[in-house]
């Protein structure tokens, strides 16, 4: 499991080679690589089953590196946070190496994750984007949707980025109402996931539509259709929150009486 401690005081340890969200293998075929010495170019990272463990940020991902998605896909849930961790330390590091206010080089703290100006004393933390993501159903049907960046076939739930100023219930609203044109009643809170493609915060809810009529936008949703429990299109991948609130949705279903 992972403990969220900086191994501050270690010298050595595990260590993730992480370059543009490609992660290097190690020995035994995880993301890790065997116990060695620590550089100072190296991010003390976190404790996994207790071992220390450090990120260092290569320039160029190298043959047979592995980008976040085919790691998630390949290895057990419980390797998600760790994933999760070092893609978005690693983006954080690579994105922050200068002041966003006054240009100048930024420094990286020790004690914590931070990135300090020492020209005007601006710090800069690991970003996170608060987003909705919303499976909308009618009676057992589901609404799902598809992006014109899924592969072939693939559907999934609507999802969007809170705007500032807004709630995370009123970005659930407008995001449905911008992408397929529905209105939704009650809503209901799932639970989140840190998703680190690559730095957002998936708060997920389920929303009860009023009507099945829908009108895409054709922008950011290329198709949308209503699915039956029994006969569903090609689904997100297991990791994801979108899959759980799908899979959660149907044990409901299966569960409610008739």
């Amino acid at each position: 499991m992972l403990r969220r401690e900086l191994p501050l005081d270690e010298v050595a340890g595990r260590v993730i080679r992480i370059a543009s969200g490609h992660i290097e293998p190690g020995a035994d075929g995880s993301p890790l690589q065997s116990v060695q010495a620590w550089t100072s170019a190296m991010q003390p990272l976190c404790y996994w089953h207790d071992e220390p463990v450090a990120l260092s940020v290569e320039d160029q991902a190298g043959e047979g590196w592995l980008d976040g998605r085919q790691w998630m896909a390949r290895l057990p849930e419980s390797w998600f946070p760790l994933l999760s961790t070092a893609l978005q330390v690693s983006s954080w590091l690579r994105d922050h190496r200068f002041c966003g206010r006054c240009g100048a080089g930024a420094a990286r703290l020790d004690a914590e994750f931070a990135m300090h100006c020492q020209a005007c004393g601006l710090r800069n933390y690991p970003r996170i984007s608060p987003c909705i993501i919303t499976l909308v159903t009618h009676g057992d049907a589901m609404l799902l949707a598809r992006s014109p960046r899924f592969p072939p076939g693939r559907f999934s739930t609507l999802a969007g980025f809170i705007e500032p100023g807004e709630s995370a219930e009123e970005a659930v609203h407008r995001e449905i109402f911008e992408e397929v044109g529905l209105t939704v009643g009650r809503i209901r809170y799932y639970r989140s996931q840190a998703w680190p493609f690559p730095h957002a915060l998936m708060l997920g809810f389920f929303a009860e539509a009023a009507t099945r009529h829908i009108r895409i936008d054709g922008i950011e949703i290329a198709d949308a259709a209503w699915f039956m429990p029994e006969r569903l299109p090609q689904l997100p991948p297991p990791y994801s929150i979108s899959r759980a609130l799908i899979e959660t949705h149907l044990s409901e279903v299966k569960g409610s009486p008739r």
